[in-house]
């Protein structure tokens, strides 16, 4: 039987790329399943942060490929230190959140997440409120404030589960801003370099004993191949393992209360680090 006109040109074709390559390849690498809707939402989310970036500096960062590796999967690799023995939703707080790193990757893999992202400049806490509503988000607040004002409001003093940062300040002052928002048992997890984050784990920890923290540790992120990687995906994911490469995690559990006196008003821890 003959082929039908074009038939043979349409079976030369290569397959269409995935959509999402690179945070595909990541999530793979953290054993994480993305689900079409997560994928069009983070699709929605690149889109509208770079329209955005055009207007307001959010980030540095512009190609879409790089987006997904330095801005998603660099922010689901908190997932590496997050804590697992739980008996209700967790609540989380961003604080400096920016452009939304890492907190809102992290909310749309786990949408039963309880989240609020602070920072203290507007133009990029209203990019953040319309991208929650414009992603459909429930239970993520965004608040436009200084974290040594906020964690002096009894409804959010030692009430969340996890702190998450990523490029706020050294650890030493980073500790004294994020520590009194923590529930004993819940952490801190920032995100930091390698050789950085070494050198912040000695440095932070009389902050630490101070501020109700255990011993500071490091957490490297690794990403290794999954079993059976297809070429193209082991490609995308040899990019992203390059990306990330230096990346780490600093944690930091809260054993006991912080003392009242803690934070100090806006502006002094960085200028007197503990």
């Amino acid at each position: 039987m003959t082929p039908a006109a074009g038939a043979s040109n349409a079976q030369a074709q290569p397959p269409a790329s995935p959509r999402l390559p690179w945070l595909r390849a990541g999530a793979a690498a953290l054993e994480i399943d993305l689900a079409p809707a997560q994928l069009a939402a983070f699709d929605r989310y690149r889109d509208t942060l770079l329209a955005a970036n055009r207007r307001i500096n959010l980030t540095a960062i512009t190609d879409p490929a790089q987006v997904e590796m330095r801005h998603f999967v660099d922010s689901l690799t908190c997932l590496l230190a997050w804590p697992t023995a739980t008996d209700r939703p967790i609540r989380a707080i961003d604080i400096g959140s920016g452009a939304g790193f890492p907190g809102l990757p992290l909310k749309l893999l786990r949408p039963h997440i309880g989240l609020t992202l602070i920072d203290s400049v507007g133009k990029k806490t209203a990019f953040l409120a319309a991208l929650v509503r414009r992603l459909d988000l429930a239970a993520t607040t965004v608040l436009t404030t200084r974290a040594e004002d906020l964690a002096r409001q009894p409804a959010h003093r030692e009430q969340y589960d996890v702190v998450l940062a990523r490029a706020v300040a050294p650890a030493p002052v980073l500790v004294e801003y994020a520590l009194p928002f923590l529930r004993i048992g819940g952490r801190l997890i920032a995100q930091k370099t390698a050789d950085k984050g070494q050198g912040e784990l000695v440095a932070c920890q009389r902050a630490c004993l101070l501020l109700g923290g255990g011993p500071p540790r490091l957490v490297l992120v690794t990403l290794p191949s999954p079993a059976g990687q297809a070429p193209e995906p082991a490609c995308h994911l040899a990019a992203v393992q390059q990306a990330l490469s230096d990346h780490a995690l600093l944690v930091v559990e809260k054993q006991h209360p912080t003392p009242d006196l803690y934070p100090r008003r806006p502006g002094l821890p960085a200028k007197r680090p503990l």
